[in-house]
Protein backbone atom coordinates (compact mmCIF):
# COMPACT_ATOMS: atom_id res chain seq x y z
CA UNK A 1 0.00 0.00 0.00
CA UNK A 2 1.44 3.53 -0.72
CA UNK A 3 0.78 6.29 2.35
CA UNK A 4 -2.28 7.82 -0.21
CA UNK A 5 -4.13 4.23 -0.31
CA UNK A 6 -3.36 3.81 3.99
CA UNK A 7 -4.69 6.90 4.60
CA UNK A 8 -7.81 6.32 2.47
CA UNK A 9 -8.41 2.90 3.42
CA UNK A 10 -8.38 3.84 6.65
CA UNK A 11 -11.27 6.67 5.97
CA UNK A 12 -13.23 3.80 4.36
CA UNK A 13 -13.27 2.11 7.56
CA UNK A 14 -10.98 -1.08 6.34
CA UNK A 15 -7.68 -2.02 8.37
CA UNK A 16 -4.28 -1.09 6.21
CA UNK A 17 -1.65 -2.75 6.77
CA UNK A 18 -0.57 -0.34 8.88
CA UNK A 19 -1.72 3.08 10.65
CA UNK A 20 -1.09 5.92 8.60
CA UNK A 21 0.72 8.74 10.11
CA UNK A 22 0.42 12.22 10.28
CA UNK A 23 2.83 15.33 11.73
CA UNK A 24 2.12 18.48 9.78
CA UNK A 25 -0.21 18.30 7.50
CA UNK A 26 -2.23 20.68 9.34
CA UNK A 27 -1.78 23.31 11.70
CA UNK A 28 -3.78 21.55 14.35
CA UNK A 29 -1.34 18.49 13.88
CA UNK A 30 1.84 19.81 13.60
CA UNK A 31 5.44 20.33 15.56
CA UNK A 32 6.57 23.51 17.65
CA UNK A 33 9.38 25.04 15.37
CA UNK A 34 11.25 24.72 18.77
CA UNK A 35 10.41 21.15 19.30
CA UNK A 36 11.76 20.28 15.76
CA UNK A 37 14.95 22.38 16.30
CA UNK A 38 15.69 20.52 19.17
CA UNK A 39 14.85 17.36 17.56
CA UNK A 40 17.02 18.11 14.73
CA UNK A 41 20.06 18.73 17.29
CA UNK A 42 19.24 15.66 19.27
CA UNK A 43 19.52 13.53 16.15
CA UNK A 44 22.81 15.49 14.86
CA UNK A 45 20.83 16.55 11.59
CA UNK A 46 21.71 20.01 9.74
CA UNK A 47 18.39 21.44 7.83
CA UNK A 48 16.10 24.23 8.12
CA UNK A 49 13.82 25.45 11.00
CA UNK A 50 11.45 27.28 9.15
CA UNK A 51 8.35 28.61 10.59
CA UNK A 52 5.15 28.94 8.09
CA UNK A 53 2.74 29.04 10.60
CA UNK A 54 3.62 32.28 12.27
CA UNK A 55 0.54 32.57 14.58
CA UNK A 56 1.53 29.14 16.96
CA UNK A 57 5.27 29.13 15.86
CA UNK A 58 5.15 25.91 13.91
CA UNK A 59 7.68 24.29 11.62
CA UNK A 60 7.51 23.16 8.31
CA UNK A 61 8.51 19.29 8.07
CA UNK A 62 11.38 18.66 6.26
CA UNK A 63 11.75 15.75 3.61
CA UNK A 64 14.27 14.20 6.31
CA UNK A 65 11.09 13.88 8.86
CA UNK A 66 8.67 12.77 6.46
CA UNK A 67 11.03 9.55 5.67
CA UNK A 68 12.49 9.38 8.37
CA UNK A 69 9.02 8.79 10.53
CA UNK A 70 7.17 7.70 7.52
CA UNK A 71 4.97 10.50 7.61
CA UNK A 72 1.99 9.77 4.89
CA UNK A 73 0.11 12.93 4.56
CA UNK A 74 1.10 16.42 3.48
CA UNK A 75 -0.57 19.68 3.29
CA UNK A 76 -0.12 21.21 -0.37
CA UNK A 77 0.82 24.43 1.34
CA UNK A 78 4.67 23.14 1.19
CA UNK A 79 4.36 23.26 -2.52
CA UNK A 80 4.61 27.33 -1.87
CA UNK A 81 7.69 29.06 -0.49
CA UNK A 82 10.28 26.57 -1.31
CA UNK A 83 13.43 28.68 -2.03
CA UNK A 84 16.02 30.36 0.76
CA UNK A 85 15.03 33.79 -0.46
CA UNK A 86 11.43 33.19 0.47
CA UNK A 87 12.78 33.39 4.15
CA UNK A 88 14.68 35.24 6.73
CA UNK A 89 16.57 33.77 9.85
CA UNK A 90 15.45 34.67 13.40
CA UNK A 91 16.38 33.77 16.73
CA UNK A 92 13.32 31.88 18.70
CA UNK A 93 12.29 31.82 22.32
CA UNK A 94 15.18 29.14 23.24
CA UNK A 95 18.15 31.27 21.82
CA UNK A 96 17.89 28.88 18.40
CA UNK A 97 17.88 29.99 14.97
CA UNK A 98 15.10 29.87 12.89
CA UNK A 99 13.20 31.35 9.77
CA UNK A 100 10.48 33.20 9.12
CA UNK A 101 8.51 33.49 5.78
CA UNK A 102 9.79 37.24 4.22
CA UNK A 103 6.28 38.92 4.67
CA UNK A 104 6.57 38.40 8.29
CA UNK A 105 8.11 41.51 10.38
CA UNK A 106 7.15 41.46 13.78
CA UNK A 107 8.70 44.54 15.73
CA UNK A 108 10.66 43.36 19.16
CA UNK A 109 9.79 46.06 21.86
CA UNK A 110 11.81 47.21 24.64
CA UNK A 111 10.77 44.49 27.38
CA UNK A 112 11.03 41.71 24.81
CA UNK A 113 7.34 40.99 23.67
CA UNK A 114 6.88 41.00 19.77
CA UNK A 115 3.99 42.70 18.23
CA UNK A 116 2.59 42.24 14.63
CA UNK A 117 0.84 45.00 13.09
CA UNK A 118 -1.64 45.56 10.26
CA UNK A 119 -0.67 47.73 6.91
CA UNK A 120 -2.41 50.52 8.35
CA UNK A 121 -0.81 49.99 11.60
CA UNK A 122 -3.47 48.10 13.67
CA UNK A 123 -1.36 46.29 16.42
CA UNK A 124 -3.32 42.89 15.74
CA UNK A 125 -1.00 40.33 17.42
CA UNK A 126 1.76 40.19 20.42
CA UNK A 127 3.71 37.33 21.49
CA UNK A 128 5.08 38.18 24.98
CA UNK A 129 8.84 37.43 26.08
CA UNK A 130 9.42 34.09 26.00
CA UNK A 131 5.75 32.44 24.59
CA UNK A 132 5.59 30.21 22.44
CA UNK A 133 3.07 31.92 19.96
CA UNK A 134 0.82 34.81 19.25
CA UNK A 135 -1.87 36.19 20.97
CA UNK A 136 -4.83 37.99 19.30
CA UNK A 137 -5.13 42.00 20.18
CA UNK A 138 -7.89 43.24 18.07
CA UNK A 139 -11.62 42.46 17.46
CA UNK A 140 -13.26 44.48 14.98
CA UNK A 141 -16.61 43.94 16.52
CA UNK A 142 -15.94 44.07 20.44
CA UNK A 143 -18.35 47.07 20.41
CA UNK A 144 -21.26 45.15 18.53
CA UNK A 145 -22.33 44.15 15.07
CA UNK A 146 -22.50 46.22 12.29
CA UNK A 147 -25.48 47.33 10.67
CA UNK A 148 -24.17 45.44 7.56
CA UNK A 149 -21.81 43.02 6.49
CA UNK A 150 -20.17 44.70 3.34
CA UNK A 151 -16.96 45.68 4.77
CA UNK A 152 -16.89 42.03 6.64
CA UNK A 153 -14.11 41.02 4.46
CA UNK A 154 -11.93 43.51 5.81
CA UNK A 155 -12.55 43.42 9.23
CA UNK A 156 -11.94 39.51 8.90
CA UNK A 157 -8.67 40.75 7.46
CA UNK A 158 -7.49 42.61 10.75
CA UNK A 159 -7.66 39.24 12.63
CA UNK A 160 -4.07 37.66 13.10
CA UNK A 161 -5.69 34.27 11.78
CA UNK A 162 -6.29 35.78 8.31
CA UNK A 163 -3.61 38.53 8.60
CA UNK A 164 -0.53 36.18 9.39
CA UNK A 165 -2.25 33.08 7.36
CA UNK A 166 -0.13 30.06 6.65
CA UNK A 167 1.06 28.55 2.91
CA UNK A 168 -0.36 28.54 0.37
CA UNK A 169 -2.95 31.17 1.41
CA UNK A 170 0.31 33.95 1.86
CA UNK A 171 0.84 33.50 -1.46
CA UNK A 172 -3.08 34.68 -2.32
CA UNK A 173 -1.43 38.08 -3.64
CA UNK A 174 0.60 35.79 -6.64
CA UNK A 175 -0.32 36.24 -9.88
CA UNK A 176 -2.84 33.34 -11.25
CA UNK A 177 -2.91 32.10 -7.88
CA UNK A 178 -5.25 29.74 -8.07
CA UNK A 179 -3.90 28.14 -11.73
CA UNK A 180 -0.56 28.04 -9.23
CA UNK A 181 -2.22 26.45 -6.40
CA UNK A 182 -3.41 24.09 -9.14
CA UNK A 183 0.23 23.59 -10.89
CA UNK A 184 2.16 22.73 -7.81
CA UNK A 185 -0.70 20.74 -6.52
CA UNK A 186 -0.75 18.15 -9.51
CA UNK A 187 3.09 18.22 -9.05
CA UNK A 188 2.88 17.06 -5.62
CA UNK A 189 0.51 14.71 -6.22
CA UNK A 190 2.73 13.16 -9.27
CA UNK A 191 5.92 12.98 -7.14
CA UNK A 192 4.42 11.60 -4.20
CA UNK A 193 2.73 8.69 -3.36
CA UNK A 194 1.45 10.97 0.03
CA UNK A 195 -2.27 11.83 0.48
CA UNK A 196 -3.02 15.60 0.01
CA UNK A 197 -4.34 17.69 2.47
CA UNK A 198 -5.89 21.41 1.69
CA UNK A 199 -6.70 23.29 4.97
CA UNK A 200 -9.50 25.58 4.21
CA UNK A 201 -10.72 26.95 7.51
CA UNK A 202 -14.39 28.05 6.66
CA UNK A 203 -14.87 28.57 10.54
CA UNK A 204 -18.40 29.80 11.64
CA UNK A 205 -18.57 29.26 15.38
CA UNK A 206 -14.32 30.72 15.99
CA UNK A 207 -14.84 33.63 13.51
CA UNK A 208 -17.77 35.06 15.94
CA UNK A 209 -15.19 34.77 18.69
CA UNK A 210 -12.53 36.51 16.62
CA UNK A 211 -14.69 39.10 15.51
CA UNK A 212 -16.82 39.47 19.02
CA UNK A 213 -14.20 38.03 21.15
CA UNK A 214 -15.09 34.91 23.06
CA UNK A 215 -16.48 36.31 26.06
CA UNK A 216 -19.28 38.60 24.00
CA UNK A 217 -19.80 35.94 21.62
CA UNK A 218 -20.81 33.16 24.05
CA UNK A 219 -23.43 35.29 25.84
CA UNK A 220 -24.28 36.29 22.49
CA UNK A 221 -25.78 32.63 21.62
CA UNK A 222 -27.78 32.84 24.17
CA UNK A 223 -28.82 36.84 24.29
CA UNK A 224 -28.55 37.70 20.59
CA UNK A 225 -29.34 35.01 18.81
CA UNK A 226 -30.84 37.41 15.99
CA UNK A 227 -27.11 39.00 15.18
CA UNK A 228 -24.96 35.97 15.25
CA UNK A 229 -27.31 34.62 12.30
CA UNK A 230 -26.75 37.79 10.44
CA UNK A 231 -23.09 37.14 11.23
CA UNK A 232 -23.14 33.48 10.64
CA UNK A 233 -25.31 33.91 7.73
CA UNK A 234 -22.24 36.32 6.24
CA UNK A 235 -19.50 34.19 6.70
CA UNK A 236 -21.23 31.68 4.74
CA UNK A 237 -21.56 34.11 1.78
CA UNK A 238 -17.88 34.67 1.91
CA UNK A 239 -16.98 30.97 2.49
CA UNK A 240 -18.94 29.14 -0.25
CA UNK A 241 -17.46 31.35 -3.04
CA UNK A 242 -13.72 30.06 -1.71
CA UNK A 243 -14.80 26.84 -1.18
CA UNK A 244 -15.76 27.05 -4.93
CA UNK A 245 -12.49 28.37 -6.21
CA UNK A 246 -10.62 25.51 -3.62
CA UNK A 247 -12.75 22.91 -5.16
CA UNK A 248 -12.16 24.14 -8.69
CA UNK A 249 -8.90 24.37 -8.67
CA UNK A 250 -7.95 21.30 -6.51
CA UNK A 251 -10.72 19.24 -5.87
CA UNK A 252 -10.00 16.48 -7.93
CA UNK A 253 -6.64 16.34 -6.72
CA UNK A 254 -5.99 16.95 -2.93
CA UNK A 255 -7.72 13.93 -1.11
CA UNK A 256 -8.67 16.17 2.56
CA UNK A 257 -9.88 19.23 3.13
CA UNK A 258 -9.70 20.58 6.38
CA UNK A 259 -12.23 22.62 8.30
CA UNK A 260 -12.23 24.49 11.61
CA UNK A 261 -14.26 25.30 14.73
CA UNK A 262 -13.44 24.48 18.27
CA UNK A 263 -16.29 23.71 20.10
CA UNK A 264 -15.56 22.29 23.17
CA UNK A 265 -13.74 23.03 26.56
CA UNK A 266 -12.30 20.33 28.63
CA UNK A 267 -15.56 20.55 30.81
CA UNK A 268 -17.76 19.84 27.71
CA UNK A 269 -18.93 21.78 24.98
CA UNK A 270 -18.73 25.98 24.39
CA UNK A 271 -23.11 25.81 23.93
CA UNK A 272 -25.48 23.67 24.61
CA UNK A 273 -26.72 21.02 22.11
CA UNK A 274 -29.92 22.70 21.10
CA UNK A 275 -27.80 25.91 20.32
CA UNK A 276 -25.54 23.92 17.66
CA UNK A 277 -28.35 22.93 16.19
CA UNK A 278 -30.23 25.62 15.70
CA UNK A 279 -27.19 28.36 14.50
CA UNK A 280 -24.27 26.05 13.04
CA UNK A 281 -25.37 22.64 12.02
CA UNK A 282 -27.43 23.92 9.01
CA UNK A 283 -24.75 25.90 8.25
CA UNK A 284 -21.59 22.99 8.91
CA UNK A 285 -23.71 21.16 6.53
CA UNK A 286 -24.17 23.83 3.81
CA UNK A 287 -19.72 23.54 4.04
CA UNK A 288 -20.23 20.03 3.51
CA UNK A 289 -22.67 19.42 1.17
CA UNK A 290 -20.62 21.94 -1.29
CA UNK A 291 -17.58 19.54 -1.02
CA UNK A 292 -19.26 16.84 -1.75
CA UNK A 293 -21.16 17.68 -4.80
CA UNK A 294 -18.23 20.04 -6.04
CA UNK A 295 -15.24 17.49 -5.29
CA UNK A 296 -13.76 14.57 -4.48
CA UNK A 297 -12.29 15.43 -1.19
CA UNK A 298 -12.94 13.79 2.88
CA UNK A 299 -14.15 16.14 5.05
CA UNK A 300 -12.18 16.50 7.84
CA UNK A 301 -12.78 18.90 11.14
CA UNK A 302 -10.62 20.06 13.78
CA UNK A 303 -12.60 20.96 17.35
CA UNK A 304 -10.52 21.11 20.10
CA UNK A 305 -11.94 19.87 23.79
CA UNK A 306 -15.10 17.88 24.90
CA UNK A 307 -16.91 17.25 21.76
CA UNK A 308 -18.72 13.70 22.19
CA UNK A 309 -22.08 15.07 22.29
CA UNK A 310 -21.67 17.22 18.99
CA UNK A 311 -20.09 13.92 16.66
CA UNK A 312 -23.72 12.34 15.75
CA UNK A 313 -24.50 15.90 14.60
CA UNK A 314 -21.48 16.26 12.86
CA UNK A 315 -21.58 12.71 11.24
CA UNK A 316 -24.98 13.93 9.67
CA UNK A 317 -23.57 17.02 8.38
CA UNK A 318 -21.38 15.08 6.13
CA UNK A 319 -18.06 15.26 8.78
CA UNK A 320 -15.67 12.14 7.88
CA UNK A 321 -12.90 13.17 9.98
CA UNK A 322 -12.58 14.76 13.19
CA UNK A 323 -9.10 15.96 14.79
CA UNK A 324 -7.40 16.53 17.48
CA UNK A 325 -9.21 13.86 19.16
CA UNK A 326 -8.64 15.56 22.45
CA UNK A 327 -8.65 12.54 24.96
CA UNK A 328 -8.28 14.27 28.16
CA UNK A 329 -11.46 16.26 28.18
CA UNK A 330 -14.81 14.97 29.51
CA UNK A 331 -16.89 12.33 27.67
CA UNK A 332 -13.20 11.83 25.38
CA UNK A 333 -12.26 8.57 26.72
CA UNK A 334 -10.76 6.76 23.52
CA UNK A 335 -12.34 3.21 24.37
CA UNK A 336 -15.68 5.34 24.29
CA UNK A 337 -15.27 7.25 21.18
CA UNK A 338 -14.30 3.86 19.18
CA UNK A 339 -16.97 2.04 20.35
CA UNK A 340 -19.66 5.00 19.73
CA UNK A 341 -18.50 6.14 16.68
CA UNK A 342 -15.70 3.89 15.51
CA UNK A 343 -17.92 2.90 12.50
CA UNK A 344 -19.50 6.59 11.05
CA UNK A 345 -16.28 8.58 11.38
CA UNK A 346 -12.31 8.56 11.40
CA UNK A 347 -10.29 9.56 14.34
CA UNK A 348 -7.02 12.05 13.19
CA UNK A 349 -5.35 12.37 16.66
CA UNK A 350 -5.51 11.11 20.05
CA UNK A 351 -2.60 9.20 19.82
CA UNK A 352 -0.51 11.01 22.09
CA UNK A 353 -1.43 12.88 25.20
CA UNK A 354 0.61 16.26 24.46
CA UNK A 355 -0.54 17.81 27.79
CA UNK A 356 0.76 15.51 30.56
CA UNK A 357 2.50 12.05 28.82
CA UNK A 358 4.28 13.41 25.38
CA UNK A 359 6.45 16.53 27.23
CA UNK A 360 6.23 15.49 31.13
CA UNK A 361 6.90 11.55 31.01
CA UNK A 362 9.84 9.10 30.12
CA UNK A 363 10.36 7.77 27.12
CA UNK A 364 9.80 4.44 28.25
CA UNK A 365 5.87 6.15 29.64
CA UNK A 366 5.51 7.71 26.43
CA UNK A 367 6.09 4.49 24.30
CA UNK A 368 3.56 2.35 26.63
CA UNK A 369 0.80 5.23 26.19
CA UNK A 370 1.67 5.48 22.49
CA UNK A 371 1.14 1.79 21.86
CA UNK A 372 -1.96 1.22 24.09
CA UNK A 373 -4.15 4.30 22.08
CA UNK A 374 -2.78 2.37 18.81
CA UNK A 375 -4.46 -0.70 19.99
CA UNK A 376 -7.86 1.31 20.53
CA UNK A 377 -8.13 3.34 17.98
CA UNK A 378 -6.66 1.32 15.12
CA UNK A 379 -9.16 -2.04 14.95
CA UNK A 380 -10.92 -1.92 11.54
CA UNK A 381 -9.84 1.17 10.57
CA UNK A 382 -10.98 4.83 11.05
CA UNK A 383 -7.97 6.39 12.34
CA UNK A 384 -4.93 8.18 11.35
CA UNK A 385 -2.01 8.68 14.18
CA UNK A 386 -1.26 12.09 15.58
CA UNK A 387 -0.80 13.26 18.44
CA UNK A 388 -3.25 15.22 20.50
CA UNK A 389 -2.96 19.20 19.15
CA UNK A 390 0.24 19.65 17.89
CA UNK A 391 3.92 19.23 19.45
CA UNK A 392 4.47 21.67 21.71
CA UNK A 393 8.11 23.60 22.39
CA UNK A 394 8.07 21.59 25.96
CA UNK A 395 8.16 18.09 24.33
CA UNK A 396 11.61 16.76 24.58
CA UNK A 397 13.22 15.17 21.96
CA UNK A 398 13.58 12.02 23.51
CA UNK A 399 9.80 11.26 24.16
CA UNK A 400 9.33 12.45 20.20
CA UNK A 401 11.14 9.79 19.04
CA UNK A 402 9.93 7.45 21.52
CA UNK A 403 6.30 8.35 20.21
CA UNK A 404 7.49 7.01 16.49
CA UNK A 405 9.61 4.28 18.42
CA UNK A 406 5.96 2.87 19.45
CA UNK A 407 4.64 3.37 15.74
CA UNK A 408 7.21 1.74 14.43
CA UNK A 409 7.10 -1.37 16.43
CA UNK A 410 2.71 -1.37 16.10
CA UNK A 411 3.35 -1.61 12.84
CA UNK A 412 5.86 -3.96 12.42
Amino acid sequence: MTSRDLVLTSIAHKEPNRVPVDIGSTPSSGISAVAYKNLMDYMGIDGHTRIYDVVQQLAQPEDWFIERFKIDILDIGRSFNTSDEDWYEITMPNGKKGEYPRWFKPIKQKDGDWYAYDKDGTLIAKMPAGAAFFDQTHFPYIDGYPDNYKDLPKAMSKVLWAALVHSPWDNMDMPDFWDELRKRAIKLRETTDKALMVVAGCNLFEWGTFLRRIDNFLMDLILDQKNVEKLLDALIEQHIPFLEKVCSAVGDVVDIIRFGDDLGMDTGPFMQPEIYKKLFKPRHKMLCDYVKSHSMMHTFIHSCGSISKFIPDLIEVGIEIINPVQTNAKDMEPEKLKKEFGNDVTFWGGGADTRVVLNRGTPEEVKSHVLERLKIFSKGGGFVFNTVHNILPDVPPENILAMFEAIEEFNG
